[in-house]
Parts: structure tokens; C-alpha cells; sequence
């Protein structure tokens, strides 16, 4: 049975010249955004304020996670090399503080994509050295990771989804522990890292208490919480949807677990309001003033309506 939505979650629409400029900018570079491609709840107000989430390597997942509306299948397409290039141009052009990349999982290639993730951040730094840059990746381990540290972004995010017991909707390659190993490594290279929950599967407060206790004990220092929404009905159904309220009580939770920053709402995605995120977090970069010039922030979603990397 469909639960029918609440009346707290309206969608704003795209509008006004941002939206319109934003839009001309991706096409001009032939980039896509998350909040297209897995239909972001947010693309209106993150659009209309000038601001977008990239993904990289293509539109095409080679995994297939339950709740996700990005399409797949075994091989995704071949590399573009001009793609960290106009990234850099599209990132200029918006005049963005705070860039957030993502892609879709790429376990055809050698490296999944590690060494692309490194040339996009480098592309980024050459045109626009103003710019913080966050990666939300797949879960990287060993060498994988190491060539991204190694580029030092700004914020490593990696999301776990759901708690240990709904892991299952991810894709079977995908696992709790994994996601922890990847942030464990990311902390202990002294690069500040986040990940996220969708609530609305099923979980008990119990169960996602737990889950930002991992999260935390694995040095997790940014982390989100938002409501699961079905993007098609293809995708698993909503169990439950959060009440602002409960969301609230769950940031005040988390904020005394110690994250040093935490945002939790129905609309909330991994990189939703993501520089004011990473301006809580004591971080070398903030603490020597070196930051980003003056222009638009990139603070939206990265990991939509269910999720996108796993």
C-alpha cells in the first residue's frame, strides 16, 4: 500500500534566471548533475540559487541499488578526458566557493574511476584555486582511496544509506563495513569525512542511533539525515515518513554523539547546505583562512532521492 505524502513535503520548482544560467552552463559543457539524473527533491531551490552537484562518468551506474533512480547496467560508458576540463570551466563560469563531485559506481573500470576523481579535482584547482572541493565517492579502499587522498580534497563523503539491518537494498557488493572502511580511511589520512542516512526504510531509532555511533567511532565528522523518497515505482516503497520534528530530534542526538556538524531534515541529501557543513568542522584549511573567493556555494544534494553511490 502507498503511504500518501505529508503536506511538509512540497517541492520548489526550478525558476528564475539561476535556475536558467545553471542549466545553460551544464548543457554549454555537456555535464550532468545528480539532480537530474536521480531527481533530486531539491533541484529547485539548489538551481534557482545557482548552485548544482556534478557527476562524473557518465549517467550510467554499474550497480543497482533498490532505491535508486539512476539507470544501469554492466558497463557504463567510456571516459570522457575533456570531462575534468569542463567541469573546471562549468565551476569558473557559476563562480562556485564550493564544488561537490560525485559520480555513479564504475566498477568496469580498472581503478573505478579513482584516477578520473584526481583529474577532476586537479582541473578544478588549475582554473578556479578559490574553489573548496568535496568528492562524494564509492567505496574506495586501499589504493583506490589513496589516489584521491593523495589529491587532498577539501571533504571526502561516502554514504552507509541505511542501517545495518536494511543494508540490503544497497547492491550486494556494497556493505556497512566496507562504507565504514572507506571513511575510516579517509579520517586517518587527516581528511575530514561525512556520510548519510535515508530514513523512511524501516529502521528503528535504536537502529539509527547505532549507526551514527559507527559513523562517529570511524571519525566521521559531517553527517546527514533525510527522508527516503521513492523516485519511481520501480524503486522500493517509502515504510514511514519522518515528521520535521523527529528529524530534529534526531540532529540533537546526533550533535551529542559529537558530530561536529549535522543536518537532518526531510529534504536533506549528502551534500544539501555542504559548505556551511564543512565550516563547522575543524579543519587545517578553515583555521588558516585560506577558503574560497567570493561567489556562488555550491551547497546541494549529492546523493538524491535514495542514493547514488554505494
Amino acid at each position: 500500500m502507498t503511504i500518501p505524502k505529508p503536506s511538509w513535503l512540497k517541492v520548489q520548482l526550478p525558476h528564475g534566471r539561476e535556475w536558467r544560467h545553471v542549466e545553460e552552463v551544464l548543457a554549454s559543457k555537456g555535464l550532468h548533475t545528480v539532480c537530474d539524473e536521480a531527481r533530486c527533491p531539491n533541484k529547485g531551490e539548489c538551481w534557482g540559487a545557482g548552485t548544482a552537484t556534478f557527476m562524473i562518468m557518465g549517467d550510467t551506474c554499474t550497480r543497482g541499488c533498490r532505491f535508486c533512480a539512476v539507470k544501469t547496467a554492466h558497463q557504463g560508458q567510456p571516459l570522457d578526458p575533456a570531462e575534468p576540463l569542463h567541469l573546471a570551466e562549468a565551476v569558473k563560469a557559476l563562480g562556485l566557493k564550493y564544488a561537490v563531485i560525485t559520480s555513479v559506481d564504475r566498477d568496469d573500470l580498472p581503478d573505478r574511476g579513482a584516477a578520473h576523481f584526481v583529474a577532476c579535482i586537479r582541473a578544478i584547482r588549475e582554473l578556479s584555486p578559490g574553489t573548496l572541493v568535496e568528492v562524494l565517492i564509492p567505496d574506495y579502499v586501499g589504493t583506490e582511496l589513496s589516489t584521491v587522498l593523495d589529491a587532498k580534497p577539501d571533504v571526502l563523503a561516502h554514504n552507509v544509506e541505511t542501517v545495518r539491518r536494511l543494508q540490503s537494498v544497497r547492491d550486494r557488493r556494497a556493505s556497512f563495513d566496507k562504507s565504514l572502511q572507506t571513511l575510516r580511511e579517509a579520517y586517518a589520512a587527516g581528511i575530514p569525512t561525512k556520510s548519510s542516512l535515508l530514513l523512511g526504510l524501516g529502521e528503528t531509532e535504536d537502529e539509527v542511533l547505532d549507526a551514527l555511533r559507527e559513523l562517529r567511532s570511524a571519525g566521521v565528522s559531517i553527517v546527514v539525515m533525510g527522508q527516503y523518497l521513492r523516485p519511481t515505482p520501480q524503486e522500493i516503497p517509502v515504510t514511514e515518513y519522518i515528521t520535521p520534528t523527529r528529524f530534529a530530534e534526531y540532529a540533537e542526538k546526533a550533535r551529542a554523539l559529537g558530530f561536529a556538524s549535522v543536518i537532518s531534515a526531510p529534504f536533506a541529501r549528502t551534500s544539501y547546505h555542504a559548505r556551511e557543513a564543512w565550516g563547522a568542522v575543524d579543519n587545517p584549511a578553515r583555521k588558516t583562512g585560506s577558503g574560497p573567493r567570493r561567489g556562488h556555494e555550491a551547497e546541494t544534494e549529492g546523493n538524491t532521492q535514495g542514493g547514488l553511490i554505494s
